[in-house]
Order: C-alpha cells, then sequence, then structure tokens
C-alpha cells in the first residue's frame, strides 16, 4: 500500500464514523497506470474491441481525458459486454460483464482507494475479495470453529442472484456512510447503471451489479456488510442463547449454532431481514443439517446412522475421528467439482493431442498444478489422486492414438513419463499454518 492509501487507512481505523469528503485526487496518473499493468495479458476486450496491449499502447491519449472527465464529474463508463459462462454441474449459465479494458483500470484504481477505507470496517467474519484473506483461510476458519467451539449445528446459506439483486438505493446509502466525495460517488453511481451489451442491444440496468469488475466485488463486500456481517454481529450474537459464527465469502455464508433453537430462530430473522434490502436465500443451497463432535456422538446413538456432510467452497465436510480417536473434520473435493476438473483435463487434453509431448505435458502440468493448489488440503489425497490418474491414463489412450505402432505400451509410457514427468499430487495447504479469523 502506497504512503497516500497508508494514511488513509490510518485515517479510517482511527475515526469509525468518519466520512471521507476528497478521495478523488487519488485517482492519478500513475496508479491508473500500474492498475492497466496488472491486468492480466490474456484477458478479454470490452465493447469497444481494444486489447490490453493496444490499451497501454494509447495510454498517454485516453489516460488524460479519463481523469479529466473523471475530476468534473463527466466521466461515462462504457456499457459492458455480457457474455454467459457455465454453472458447474448444472445446464444454464451465469452472465458475466466485461467493461472495457481502460474502464477495468479506473475500477481497479478506485477499488484500491476505497479498500484502503472498508478494509478497516470489514469484520473478520469475511473473506471473499479481500486482500490476504482467500478460500483457504474460510476453510481453515470454519475448521477451527467447528473443532474447537461448541457447536452442534450449522446453516449452510447461499444468496439468489446476489449480483444482479444489489439494490442501488441501498447501496448508494451504504456508501454514502464513509464515503462522501461527490466525484467518487458519482463514479460508483454510474458503474451501477452502465448498460450491458447483448446481441447488439444495450439494456439499462435498474438493480444489480454485473460481475466481472473489480468494483462489483468491493460493492458486494459493502453491501453484506452492513445487510448481514454487521447485522449478525450488533443485533443477532447478543440474543443468542448459545455461541454462534458467521463466515462469509461473497454471497456463500455458513453460521454455526450451539443449539438449534437458535438456528431456526436465526433463519425465521434472517429471511425477513434479507427482504428488507431485496435480497433471497437460494432454497436449493440453504439448509440447517446437525454437524460437529455432538452431531457424531447423536448419530452412534441413532443406529449408526452418519452425521450429515457440509458443502461449502467446493469441499464437501464430513465428521470424523483421528488415529487417537479424537474428533475433527474431514474434507474430499466435492463430487461436482471433482466430475467438473475431470471433465475439464478430458477436454484440454483432446485439444493438445496433435501438440508435441513437451508441450503436451507443460499443458498438463499447468492444468493440475492450479488443481493441486486450490484442492490440496490435508486429507484430501485420495481426490487429489483420482485427478493425477485421469489425465496419467488419457494420456496413455491419447498417445497411443497417434502412435503408429497403434498403442503406446506401460513400459514404452513409463520411459516418456521419466523424461517428461506429470506433476504428482502433493498437499500444499496445511491448515495449522493458516491465519484463522472470526474465532471470538
Amino acid at each position: 500500500m502506497t504512503t497516500g492509501l497508508e494514511r488513509i487507512a490510518t485515517k479510517a481505523q482511527k475515526e469509525a464514523k468518519l466520512q471521507f469528503t476528497s478521495l478523488a485526487h487519488h485517482i492519478r496518473k500513475e496508479r491508473l497506470s500500474e492498475c492497466l499493468q496488472s491486468i492480466p495479458k490474456d484477458t478479454a476486450s470490452g465493447i469497444d474491441g481494444i486489447t490490453r496491449e493496444e490499451a497501454i499502447e494509447t495510454f498517454e491519449v485516453w489516460s488524460n481525458e479519463m481523469l479529466t472527465a473523471v475530476h468534473r464529474k463527466g466521466y461515462h463508463p462504457p456499457a459492458v459486454r455480457r457474455v454467459w459462462i457455465p454453472k458447474p454441474g448444472k445446464k444454464e449459465k451465469r452472465p458475466l460483464g466485461i467493461p472495457s479494458v481502460a474502464d477495468r483500470a479506473l475500477q481497479r484504481c478506485t477499488t484500491d482507494i476505497l479498500t484502503a477505507v472498508y478494509e478497516q470496517d470489514f469484520l473478520d467474519c469475511s473473506f471473499g475479495g479481500r486482500p490476504e484473506r482467500g478460500q483457504h483461510h474460510a476453510l481453515a476458519t470454519l475448521n477451527e470453529i467447528i473443532s474447537g467451539k461448541k457447536v452442534s449445528w450449522v446453516l449452510e446459506a447461499d444468496l439468489k442472484n446476489f449480483f444482479g439483486s444489489l439494490d442501488h438505493e441501498w447501496m448508494m446509502q451504504f456508501v454514502e456512510h464513509r464515503i462522501g466525495d461527490p466525484r467518487v460517488l458519482q463514479l460508483i453511481r454510474r458503474w451501477l447503471k452502465v448498460g450491458v451489451m447483448e446481441s447488439g442491444s444495450i439494456l439499462k440496468s435498474e438493480e444489480g451489479t454485473p460481475q466481472g469488475g473489480s468494483i462489483s466485488v468491493l460493492l458486494s463486500n459493502i453491501y453484506l456488510h452492513y445487510v448481514l456481517d454487521l447485522w449478525f454481529q450488533k443485533a443477532i450474537k447478543p440474543r443468542m442463547q448459545g455461541e454462534v459464527y458467521l463466515i462469509r465469502y461473497i454471497d456463500d455464508f455458513i453460521v454455526c449454532f450451539q443449539y438449534r433453537c437458535d438456528a431456526t430462530r436465526f433463519q425465521e430473522v434472517l429471511i425477513k431481514r434479507l427482504n428488507k434490502f431485496k435480497l433471497e436465500l437460494e432454497p436449493s443451497k440453504t439448509r440447517l443439517i446437525e454437524f460437529g463432535r455432538y452431531a457424531s456422538r447423536n448419530a452412534k446413538r441413532k443406529r449408526n446412522k452418519k452425521p450429515e456432510t457440509l458443502y461449502f467452497l467446493g469441499f464437501t465436510h464430513y465428521c470424523t475421528h483421528n488415529r487417537k480417536g479424537n474428533f475433527m473434520v474431514g474434507r474430499k473435493t466435492e463430487k461436482k467439482r471433482l466430475k467438473r476438473s475431470i471433465g475439464k483435463v478430458q477436454e484440454i487434453m483432446k485439444r493438445i493431442r496433435h501438440w508435441s509431448i513437451k508441450d503436451q505435458v507443460a499443458k498438463m502440468n499447468q492444468m493440475l498444478q492450479g488443481h493441486y493448489n486450490y484442492y490440496g488440503i490435508a486429507g484430501n489425497m485420495r481426490c487429489l489422486i483420482k485427478v493425477y490418474q485421469v489425465a496419467e491414463n488419457y494420456w496413455r489412450r491419447m498417445l497411443s492414438s497417434r502412435s503408429q505402432k497403434s498403442k503406446v505400451t506401460w513400459d514404452k509410457f513409463q520411459q516418456i513419463k521419466s523424461l517428461f514427468p506429470l506433476a504428482r499430487p502433493k498437499i500444499f495447504i496445511p491448515f495449522h499454518r493458516l491465519k484463522t479469523y472470526a474465532v471470538l
């Protein structure tokens, strides 16, 4: 964080109710250039068709015009290009908004400035879209809460069409608690209202914020900070009979309870709370289950039935015991995610079947390493090995199909692997080394 942003962060931390009335002067040419350079090289272009390389080459031309417009409150972001991407394990697709490259750089620049303020306000229970916090920190925190606290019931929840349902009026009211600079507020209003281009037509945005821009993630965190996190901390926890804990990753959240009566009461008031702010739960992804060490004991008394499993951030969490017989939470890759990963391996390998062996291995290892980096959690080795074995077997069949001798024997395949080894499964995320939060 630069010195200017550090001063903002320090001031925001010391004065929790301060409204910042002068922030736009931090949107400078140097910072805008840095944000542009940080955009990935293979990023898609917006409706203007301008690539990242072209935007960098013409930076001196458009940056001055953009900054002048921002400071005069005259900047109008171009409409975002909508594309539809498949949802994991479903036939339906999710809309993704792609802003122009220049607008994306401005969004990142503005997001960095606002993050300096809001990182001082956000609570430890939220993880998504925040610096130095990620899905593994959320998982480690969940593990510590269920393993070490008095947890017997868990509410697994997801918000229905969250990014498409954000109410613009409520959003601006929440932002104005901390931001009073009219230039920044004007920027946010126009990003919320920016149209979406689809099939050659521009559709107006009356609610929600397009997924795809960096400002959307920050705005979603601000929205749920006031709607859910603060409300849970200030109004819910003091009224519960037992211990309660919230863990949120963007619009996915888990609430842990000591008593079932607290869980059922919370579910009732949660629906009313969300409705007030134009949000609702996704019924298919929301359920209350008995989970934890006490659930494990109760299941044994009930004819050895196993406790239900919990789904969160791509993992199936289940009750088990360590070698000493003590309770612990086990994790494995969720079935749908595992099936999707295997399908992705096969799809990519079909595309690269005519590449050289060296290039094939480089691509496959990149894909496998990315999978291990996320799913390489202690206890999940069996699922990692399954993905590796699929890649190994499919690669041999692929080499056999293009071989003039019709089949690559296992001996020959082992020789190829010794020269061009596939990345083997490895546990990358030991929970005991990860910082945990929200255990209060």
